[in-house]
């Protein structure tokens, strides 16, 4: 009887994910500045040890902590788990009801290029304005995108500049009343607005 408890008990127990295992890390040692390589050879001798199996992945582990805000990024290759700034950063993280009203309003398809889950595509729930730059966890901020549109938004970071460049310039060209000048700038915008990068950065005509 004892035995068969023990066997139900194991068989219930949660698995640590390899995510959870790089979490752990940083739990126990917060508020401090770790550098990346720290990380990735603890994660891969601890999940070794516990399961005999090789971490292939860490860096994707560790990134993904990142993305979803429970970490912070010090410098190239330097993080650091401050439990105070992750609780915040989490409440700016979607819930399920918020995912599934921004879902079912953009038709469960992306709304850059239409795809849904039909077409076998992954879909996401993005921050139109990303939490970096100060975006809320609302569903107006909210989009469906999919997973390639989503990682090519995350990719476009550098257009950023490019885009606040050109609102400046345009609006310099209104002060100076230069009309080419301000067409130029304007059929800038609209390949921006077409392939729906950085949609966040507003400018007035």
């Amino acid at each position: 009887m004892l035995l068969c408890l023990c066997m139900v008990w194991r068989k219930s127990k949660k698995k640590e994910t390899q995510k959870e295992l790089v979490m752990s890390f940083f739990e126990k040692n917060s508020n401090r500045d770790i550098p990346h390589k720290e990380v990735v050879d603890w994660s891969r001798g601890r999940w070794k040890r516990k399961t005999g199996e090789v971490f292939r992945d860490p860096e994707r582990a560790i990134r993904t902590l990142y993305e979803e805000g429970r970490l912070t990024k010090v410098a190239k290759g330097v993080y650091r788990y401050d439990p105070k700034m992750a609780q915040g950063k989490r409440q700016e993280n979607f819930s399920k009801t918020q995912k599934d009203k921004i879902l079912e309003r953009d038709g469960n398809r992306c709304v850059v290029c239409g795809n849904g889950k039909k077409e076998g595509v992954e879909l996401h729930v993005d921050h139109i304005r990303p939490r970096s730059r100060g975006g809320k966890a609302t569903i107006g901020n909210g989009q469906t995108l999919c997973a390639s549109h989503n990682s090519l938004k995350k990719d476009l970071g550098q257009t950023e500049t490019g885009k606040k460049m050109f609102v400046k310039l345009y609006n310099v060209s209104k002060e100076k009343g230069n009309i080419k000048l301000q067409k130029f700038c304007l059929d800038v915008f609209e390949v921006y607005k077409k392939h729906n990068i950085n949609g966040h950065i507003s400018w007035e005509k």
